[in-house]
């Protein structure tokens, strides 16, 4: 887990990003936390942890994952912004097409767009990453179940995956909502063996759904490891999921070198907890010529309520056991949120990540529900492949951002996960009846 970032965190400590992270959490669960954080330590300084988790990635869960050059995106966003995404008449492009900079005069280079693949792993999304990492340390503290709380449902599916493969026990908590958007997905788990429990409180999204899994995890710590899903949550998970996921930084790095002999100019990835963005970014935090953008749900506007844009909309606050930006009214209570993509449907954020945008180091825009819709379906026409609702959000706002680069820069989207989980979801909105 080398590498050349570096932050103001305590690694061993109480994991504090300057102000945000921490840990804010009832007193029943300072144990579990506390040897969590000895034994991910004892594991980062363990070859044979390493070997044995370096291993798993390549061999089960398909690493390293190819860094694709989009040639056809690149010549289209980059020569003409938002005309991109227009298709003729008939086609499935719905609401009109959304701004974007001025064309690029004609005979000018493209900036030149990667596509970090994680969407070709086993599961269908980076998820894998942090769950073969979180699973292991479960056998190695004598834990026997794994809970783990889901949106988009992808996290889930890699957390029951993990749980057949070390042959744990498994539950996955999840929104009713969710349910409903994911449901191919709610199957995938269940036919590997984890049990689907359902939450219909709230928002019945993810936020909920992790608020039962902590109570889940408070009552039953001496047997039970809670694998989180993203950056978030108390110390050590938000430096213990960055970790894990900045596999995929150090990849693009040495891909970037090999393809074009410099590293990138923009990083670009979807935010909603944030772990593959902080996967993304992590090990280019100390160049300083890497710039870093990350795109949030916009939503259907950004009204309170229809949104999940956290830090371009949040205020500091406590959530799910960290300081971090959230989305709250006056008086601290979480707003409701929305997005098209269950994935993105949540009112906080990781602390390195609100950390980060207090620094400047990193930029965060919105991208809304239309937009990552176009996305979804410009990237399946220019280049054969099907993006999940998510990373589309990044792609959305790539169509804006490229037209105005340097011609020649380098871009690099992490593409997070695949689409196939989102199809039934992405009809429905576009009026597509399928049977």
């Amino acid at each position: 887990m080398s590498t050349t970032a570096r932050t103001t965190v305590s690694e061993i400590g109480d994991g504090h990003f300057g102000r945000f992270g921490g840990r804010f959490v009832p007193e029943t669960l300072m144990p579990a936390l506390e040897q969590l954080a000895r034994e991910y330590e004892k594991a980062k300084a363990d070859p044979e942890f390493q070997r044995t988790l370096s291993s798993y990635l390549s061999q089960y869960a398909g690493r390293p994952t190819p860094l694709y050059f989009a040639e056809r995106l690149s010549k289209e966003w980059g020569a003409s912004g938002s005309s991109g995404t227009r298709r003729k008449a008939g086609t499935f492009l719905a609401g009109g097409t959304s701004a974007a900079g001025a064309s690029r005069p004609e005979g000018t280079e493209s900036p030149r767009i990667y596509l970090k693949r994680e969407d070709l792993l086993h599961t269908g999304a980076h998820k894998i990453n942090n769950t073969l990492g979180q699973g292991l340390l479960a056998v190695r503290m004598g834990k026997r179940r794994l809970i783990a709380e889901t949106g988009a449902g992808q996290h889930g599916v890699a957390t029951a995956t993990v749980a057949a493969l070390f042959g744990l026990e498994c539950d996955v908590y999840m929104g009713t909502e969710d349910i409903r958007r994911q449901r191919l997905n709610v199957f995938r788990m269940e036919l590997l063996g984890a049990r689907v429990i359902p939450v219909a409180s709230g928002s019945a999204t993810l936020k909920d759904a992790t608020n039962e899994a902590l109570r889940d995890w408070m009552a039953s710590v001496e047997h039970t490891h809670y694998i989180i899903g993203s950056v978030v949550g108390p110390h050590p998970f938000p430096v213990m999921v960055r970790d894990f996921q900045s596999v995929i930084g150090r990849e693009v790095r040495q891909q970037m070198q090999e393809q074009e002999g410099r590293l990138p100019d923009v990083l670009v990835a979807c935010v909603g907890g944030g772990s593959n963005s902080m996967g993304l970014f992590y090990e280019f935090l100390g160049e300083s010529s890497v710039r870093l953008v990350g795109v949030e749900a916009g939503g259907r506007s950004l009204a309170p309520g229809e949104h999940a844009a956290t830090l371009l909309k949040g205020s500091p606050g406590i959530l799910h056991g960290s300081l971090s930006y959230v989305l709250q009214d006056e008086d601290g209570q979480t707003l409701p949120v929305h997005s098209v993509s269950a994935g993105l449907d949540y009112p906080g954020v990781g602390p390195e990540h609100s950390y980060l945008k207090d620094t400047g180091r990193a930029e965060y825009v919105a991208a809304s529900d239309q937009e990552a819709l176009e996305a979804f379906q410009t990237l399946a026409r220019l280049e054969g492949m099907l993006p999940a609702l998510e990373p589309a959000h990044a792609l959305a706002h790539l169509a804006k951002l490229a037209p105005g680069l340097a011609g020649g820069s380098l871009v690099v989207v992490c593409l997070s996960g695949r689409g196939d989980k989102d199809v039934f979801e992405v009809a429905r909105l576009l009026g597509v009846k399928i049977e």
